[in-house]
């Protein structure tokens, strides 16, 4: 067949293997009512493939027959197999003629692969090849014909296991395996200043000894094979020169290799030894489809391979992310670098590979990826992370850096030297982080401060890029999660631009928008729309000179207007900032809009919708900028929130895990984001049962935010913020520790919350916070101080709220319940009366709190005798599917229904529930807790 006619029949020969039998012959139906001589030809191939299997495997060289242990070939003794390919057998041998003691691998070819003339091209170049003296190298000893026609190689003998499996067996970190890489390429290098390439380098060539180190073979056999006669190749199965998942396109072309051979094979060692896989994703793993995808497919990014595979694993999940955003970026670019198409392309030698590796280890810009500013300062503020108190830092002066840039690339030819002086400004800036001791935190907003300073002097005579600067600054401040401070270097900013001279309207509009965005950040959503709304016509009117600028614009005052309720108002500023971005090729952006409007299909309910919106938003972000970025901790957190929702509580949690690990990495500890992830978390843990993690999460969130607070500075605004979240955090922690059973720290800690509400006046939190300070007392059973604390709460809630508000409501069914234990009957029964008609109206009447009100009137109906409230109660046990607090309620109302009965009749039932409700809680709440003991108790009860 000529090779025109087998480039034809080759592909659809591969499509007809792929389908089903009788997909298959439907297909060569329709080929043969197209042409049938070809179809006749490929039926014929596939019956020869169907009638014998092994056609193709059989080798074009001969078989090795006869050897065995106790062999001799030439002067060597056979001791052991150790291994056969393509090429021969490896044995054990050792000299049987007593020249020397060292065992040898003793590689046996088959016959066709080398003539005669071997031992003569081994003396030839056997000063060539004794050059190879390298600790990492193992040494061709000796070659040569036996007696009937052998052709053999002696080798050193390395005991060890291919670098892979050892990476992979002993579970090497990066950086060890990165140490190991550099020993090939020692190696590699020491080869090639010799004039040896390998041609054949992979894993089983590499070897690592017990001691871990790297020990290269076959090296000078490519060279030494190499005769004027060609060689013989079979392209299925068989022989060849070199190993095919390891080759570079121009030895699957036939052409001459160089050096740069080395280096593509090298590229994809280190991509396995990355991602313990091979560089290109195929379907068949046939040796056609492997040479089509060396010669014209993209290897994948190292990255992308490990995100794959993290969709579809299942423990390792968190793991394979981590390590992904490890190689994404640098790692990356240096081994597509490796692995491009042309030679040229590559690095030009391994010393240059092993150097830019050298180069990302110590945090260096790499020659693998474009030297931009932004990309070099990026680069510079990682190499000094030793001055950077957290992940935070970095990332956010990254932000400004790459902000700064992107400034820069918007001015007018005529404003260079304006634009040079901020440069060199903020280089200045970050270059004094140098005078820091190493070891030693640097202080970032000391460092702010004291760059204002600066710029009064520095940039004195230039008044607009003194007000750039205040927007860098305060962009940073946001970054930092530092609102309230950033808010006021805007409104300086403000001042500034107003006595600045031809002012354009890009830094107007960027200008509010900052504004904007820290008055919504610190709950000021109204005060951002009245600065915002009347600048919306001088940006509809810019959207097509200044699109990057008037998106965002959009984009802030649309989320002012969601968190005024104004929904409809903000779908309509996100779809404009969406089409925007989309035509401007803005890929964060692109995300950020997508985030909004599927947290708008949250805010309506549409939960199956929104997590769709996130999930797009997700992907487009992993694809088109990459894993580790901020948008993906909110990503994490709103489909965590939705997940919870919808029940899905390990889902959930395992959302939220993954948005805080992120947001520890990008925002650092203390950062407002982070600390409300470790709030999710708790929160979640709780649903689980997992009370001590809650604690664990609870008590290191009030260690951060009191560090928080203490170095808020002196701004009321701020303090009362700060104080208002230390106290619901230690709210939270009173009540894991009462489902713990620790009343005393739950206590101490409830107590803390009002204490901190009634210093800064906050009336909400300290009506909530006497609300639960009153419940643990009353479980606790100590009524009359339960009932000071929750007539308080209630006070304060009808004063606030006014009288037929749902919260006024929980109150009053608190107050029931602590007043019939106090003996008050008929003014308890009126208030939990009162607290189901104010639940139903304001909550609606599947709410949680509408059925905990519910629950807690019918139970008192039934102990008064009312046979129609035990079967309200029974109707309250069934609601077993929901949230927590719905589950809550219907574990409660099963074991006060069987409470009801467990003395009478019905008792063998009701002791039958209630044993089945305690297996049931065991499972669902491993920590224990409040219920798990009441229904213990009440089991105790009823004997």
């Amino acid at each position: 067949m000529d090779p025109e006619r087998w480039q034809r029949i080759s592909p659809l020969l591969d499509a007809l293997f792929e389908l089903e039998p009788q997909a298959r012959e439907l297909r060569l139906a329709q080929l043969r009512d197209e042409d049938p001589a070809l179809a006749e030809e490929l039926q014929t191939l596939i019956t020869l493939d169907e009638s014998h299997e092994d056609f193709l495997s059989e080798p074009l060289v001969a078989p090795l027959a006869g050897l065995r242990a106790g062999g001799e070939v030439g002067p060597y003794r056979l001791e052991r197999l150790l291994g056969e390919g393509g090429m021969g057998q490896v044995w054990l041998a050792a000299r049987a003629d007593g020249l020397y003691q060292r065992r040898v691998a003793l590689k046996l070819l088959r016959p066709g692969l080398a003539d005669s003339n071997l031992r003569v091209r081994f003396s030839r170049e056997r000063q060539i090849l004794a050059r190879l003296a390298h600790p990492h190298i193992a040494r061709l000893l000796d070659a040569g014909m036996s007696t009937d026609g052998l052709p053999y190689l002696a080798l050193e003998y390395v005991e060890g296991e291919p670098i892979t499996d050892y990476c992979r067996n002993h579970q090497l970190p990066l950086e060890q395996r990165l140490r190991m890489f550099h020993q090939i390429c020692d190696a590699v290098s020491h080869a090639h200043a010799n004039l040896i390439v390998h041609r054949d380098l992979k894993p089983s060539n590499i070897l690592v000894t017990p001691s871990g180190d790297v020990r290269l073979l076959d090296f000078g056999i490519a060279k030494l094979l190499d005769s004027e006669a060609p060689m013989v190749e079979q392209t299925r199965t068989g022989v060849r020169a070199f190993t095919l998942h390891y080759a570079a396109p121009e030895q699957v072309r036939g052409e001459p290799v160089t050096t740069m051979t080395d280096v593509y094979a090298l590229g994809v060692v280190l991509f396995e030894l990355l991602t313990d896989t091979k560089p290109y994703r195929l379907k068949r793993q046939t040796d056609a489809e492997w040479e089509e995808a060396i010669l014209a497919a993209d290897p994948q990014h190292p990255s992308h391979t490990l995100l794959r595979r993290a969709e579809d694993a299942g423990a390792d999940v968190h793991a394979l992310r981590r390590h992904a955003r490890m190689l994404a970026g640098d790692l990356d670019n240096i081994v597509l670098k490796t692995l491009s198409k042309r030679p040229e392309q590559r690095y030009p030698s391994v010393e240059a590979l092993a150097l830019d590796l050298s180069r990302y280890e110590a945090g260096r810009p790499v020659q693998a990826r474009p030297q931009s500013m932004g990309y070099r300062f990026g680069k510079y503020l990682r190499r000094h992370r030793w001055s950077l108190a957290t992940g935070t830092l970095v990332a956010v002066v990254l932000s400004a850096a790459l902000a700064i840039v992107a400034w820069q690339a918007r001015q007018a030819v005529a404003e260079a030297g304006r634009a040079q002086a901020m440069q060199d400004f903020m280089v200045g800036v970050f270059e004094s982080a140098r005078g820091t001791p190493e070891g030693q935190a640097l202080d970032l907003r000391g460092l702010l401060d004291d760059s204002l300073d600066r710029g009064n002097r520095e940039l004195a005579r230039q008044p607009r890029a003194r007000a750039e600067l205040l927007g860098v600054i305060a962009r940073l401040r946001i970054g930092l999660g530092d609102y309230r401070e950033a808010l006021v270097l805007l409104n300086r900013q403000a001042v500034a631009l107003e006595s600045a001279p031809d002012v354009p309207v890009s830094l107007q509009l960027e200008s509010l928008t900052q504004r904007g965005q820290a008055l919504r950040l610190l709950g000021e959503a109204r005060q951002c729309i009245g600065l915002m709304q009347p600048a919306l016509a001088t940006a509809r009117r810019e959207q097509a000179q200044l699109p990057p600028q008037v998106s965002e614009f959009y984009s802030q005052l649309g989320r002012c207007r969601r968190d005024n309720g104004e929904r409809q108002g903000a779908r309509q500023l996100f779809e404009r900032s969406l089409t925007l971005r989309r035509d401007d090729r803005d890929e964060v952006g692109t995300v950020e809009n997508l985030i909004d409007l599927a947290n708008l299909q949250a805010d309506a309910g549409q939960s199956g919708a929104a997590l769709q919106g996130y999930q797009q938003a997700r992907i487009q972000l992993r694809q088109k900028v990459g894993e580790r970025h901020a948008l993906m901790v909110e990503i994490g957190s709103r489909m965590a929130s939705l997940r919870q929702g919808l029940g899905q509580t390990d889902a959930a949690e395992r959302s939220a895990s993954d948005a805080f690990a992120l947001a520890l990495e990008v925002y650092g500890a203390q950062h407002p984001a982070t600390l409300s992830l470790r709030r999710q978390l708790a929160a979640l843990h709780i649903e689980q049962g997992r009370y001590s993690q809650a604690e664990t999460e609870l008590r290191e969130a009030i260690a951060l935010q009191q560090r928080r607070v203490s170095a808020g500075g002196s701004d009321p605004g701020e303090i009362r913020r700060g104080a208002g979240e230390l106290g619901r955090l230690q709210r939270q922690l009173g009540l894991v520790t009462w489902e713990r059973g620790d009343s005393a720290t739950a206590l101490a800690s409830m107590q803390r919350a009002v204490t901190l509400a009634r210093q800064h006046d906050d009336v909400p939190r300290l009506a909530d916070a006497l609300f639960d300070q009153a419940r643990l007392l009353h479980a606790s059973g100590r009524d009359r101080t339960a009932l000071k604390a929750v007539t308080e709460a209630r006070e304060l809630r009808l004063e606030e709220l006014g009288p037929r508000h749902p919260l006024v409501g929980d109150t009053d069914r608190l107050l029931g319940q602590i007043e019939l234990s106090l003996g008050q009957h008929d003014q308890g029964m009126a208030h939990l009366a009162q607290a189901v008609t104010l639940t139903r109206s304001g909550y609606g009447s599947t709410h949680p709190n509408t059925r905990e009100a519910e629950l807690a009137l019918a139970r008192a109906q039934a102990l008064d005798g009312d046979d129609g409230a035990l079967t309200r109660l029974d109707a309250l046990a069934g609601l077993s599917h929901g949230d927590l607090d719905l589950r809550r309620t219907a574990w409660r109302a099963q074991a006060y229904a069987a409470q009801l009965r467990c003395h009478g009749p019905d008792r063998d039932p009701a002791m039958a529930r209630l044993d089945a409700l305690h297996e049931q809680l065991l499972s669902e709440q491993p920590d224990g807790g409040a219920i798990p003991r009441e229904v213990a108790a009440i089991m105790r009860g009823c004997g």
